[in-house]
């Protein structure tokens, strides 16, 4: 089903979510949050459901989608997907879609053609998948006058020929399908700790979700923005920092990256874009009592 995009003005840019999911799942929080209080879903069941969490089975709700940015004449898209008819055997909840992204991406005025930069937070399944496009029995780049930046340890750390995935890993072929391909079209371009993009956008390095998880700090007329990928999850993330998921692959380092960000966050009033929120997809926040953080308000966009 096709999801009208929702836009809101940061200084001079334009971020608008460009949905590829929304839904219920099967995923429970004691699976993707094992640090997290068993009780605390239920007890919070009144502000988390139906948003995040669905109180009556006890499951939490699955989101997915990009962020488009329209900056100093730039298009960018930040992070895109599961994709369409990939195969997963390892994690089947992202394995064949076939939902209207590339027609969402449309409904916001951008055709594949006219984006200029692709941005992967990270190289997990749910946010490369849209980098590619089945062409017959190939992918191909599925944006294909873009840049795609790819923090090099991840693009490292990801290729099964340098470092082999073990039995029954989520990743098995992601990279093969929605990676390799770029590189083989010369796409890509690999940083490292910090790349500017322009003077309202810079990608900074974040190691912890993944070696080479990644940020996107703006800052535009008076105001500015985190888009922090999966460093969060969950607002339960916002009122417990030290609560991972179980996919981050060095747990010290994302918690303290993730205090880390909420801190700059809250310090700057700074929005707060994560990778997978539904409801509003962003919001405030403010620093709580005992290291922790609350939300202030919700970014102006429509709920879903």
């Amino acid at each position: 089903m096709m999801s009208q995009p929702a836009s809101v003005m940061l200084g001079d840019v334009e971020v608008t979510r460009v949905q590829e999911y929304a839904g219920a799942s099967a995923a429970t929080p004691g699976f993707l949050f094992p640090d997290s209080r068993p009780g605390y879903w239920a007890d919070n069941a009144s502000w988390l459901d139906p948003d995040f969490y669905d109180a009556t089975r006890g499951t939490l709700r699955t989101v997915l989608h990009s962020w488009l940015i329209r900056s100093q004449g730039t298009t960018i898209v930040l992070d895109t997907g599961a994709g369409n008819g990939k195969e997963r055997p390892y994690a089947p909840v992202y394995a064949h879609h076939d939902t209207p992204y590339l027609d969402n991406l449309r409904a916001a005025g951008v055709s594949p053609q006219d984006v200029d930069i692709v941005i992967n937070t990270h190289l997990h399944v749910d946010h490369v998948g849209w980098n590619t496009r089945l062409d017959r029995r190939d992918w191909v780049p599925t944006f294909p006058n873009a840049r795609y930046l790819i923090c090099e340890p991840d693009f490292l750390f990801w290729d099964p020929i340098r470092t082999p995935r073990p039995p029954g890993d989520g990743n098995q072929n992601v990279f093969e399908d929605s990676v390799q391909p770029l590189h083989r079209a010369g796409l890509i371009d690999l940083w490292t700790g910090e790349h500017p993009i322009n003077s309202e956008l810079v990608l900074q390095a974040e190691p912890g979700h993944t070696p080479g998880s990644s940020v996107l700090r703006l800052q535009s007329g008076g105001t500015g923005a985190l888009f922090v990928g999966d460093m969060l999850h969950s607002p339960a993330q916002i009122g417990d920092p030290d609560v991972n998921s179980c996919f981050c692959e060095d747990p010290a380092m994302a918690r303290a990256a993730r205090r880390r960000l909420l801190a700059e966050a809250a310090d700057r009033s700074w929005l707060v874009f994560p990778g997978h929120f539904g409801g509003h997809s962003a919001c405030h926040v403010d620093h709580g009592g005992d290291g922790a953080f609350i939300i202030r308000d919700w970014a102006d966009l429509a709920r879903i």
